[in-house]
């Protein structure tokens, strides 16, 4: 990636409040193509929240984001997800009475048999079609290594599983940036060695990261760029090691003086 390449993502002065207390406060970040980008700062900072405008849960109250050079602010999450804007949770959504790969297979967007005249003209294409999901969602599992798991219970697996599930779903939506909200966090160190290392490896294939993660040896090892928020807005941006060092983080996390 060349340095002068353009953001994929950025937000320009976006403002949320709620009942009067701005938790995104005329908020500029922006994220380059094929990066794991980190996002910091204490509890409350606003870091979910700027998440949750960029995937379209929330509308701005003022400013605008882009994703690769449109404008997707206030959009319904349907439609980001369409462009390839996806985002994990911290806390797995999994439908948890399905199997894991019938949570796959029920992500995967644009089904042919969602539209009736379709199910009722092209019952072969239908059947091509849904073979064709069936192995793209085997190869997924493979690659975040849950395929032995592809028939037990969503609900059967560890947190760390889930955490892998999340991504593979994900990851159905063939999407150019994913959102990752702490995608370590309560994960055994095995499982967590694991994640990074399929995140890593689908960087390399071109996939843009944006995640928000506590845990700072994560963050200074597996991140090019680390932003760091504190009430609302950046307080810093730059190298894992130049964010660490900075004052106004230490004066965020710890109350200054250290």
């Amino acid at each position: 990636m060349m340095t002068g390449d353009p953001p994929i993502l950025a937000t320009h002065s976006v403002t949320k409040a709620f009942g009067g207390v701005r938790a995104v406060d005329r908020c500029s970040i922006s994220v380059l193509p094929g990066t794991i980008t980190g996002l910091i700062g204490p509890n409350g900072a606003g870091k979910t929240t700027l998440f949750n405008l960029i995937i379209g849960f929330y509308a701005p109250d003022e400013g605008t984001i882009t994703f690769d050079g449109q404008e997707i602010g206030g959009l319904p999450p349907y439609e980001i997800v369409h462009m390839g804007v996806v985002k994990t949770f911290q806390i797995p959504r999994e439908f948890r009475h399905l199997t894991v790969l019938e949570n796959l297979l029920v992500a995967h967007p644009g089904h042919p048999g969602e539209r009736p005249l379709a199910a009722l003209l092209g019952r072969r294409r239908i059947w091509d079609h849904e073979a064709a999901i069936r192995k793209k969602a085997l190869d997924v599992l493979s690659l975040v290594e849950l395929d032995p798991l592809a028939d037990a219970y969503a609900s059967d697996l560890s947190g760390g599983q889930k955490k892998l599930l999340e991504l593979a779903r994900a990851l159905m939506a063939e999407p150019k940036v994913i959102l990752l909200d702490e995608p370590v966090a309560g994960v055994n160190p095995t499982l967590a060695k694991k994640l990074v290392t399929v995140i890593q490896d689908l960087r390399a294939s071109g996939r843009t990261f944006f995640m928000i993660e506590h845990d700072m040896d994560v963050v200074m090892k597996q991140c090019s760029r680390v932003i760091a928020m504190h009430l609302g807005r950046p307080i810093a941006d730059g190298t894992p090691v130049e964010v660490r060092r900075s004052e106004a983080v230490l004066e965020a996390y710890l109350g200054g003086g250290q």
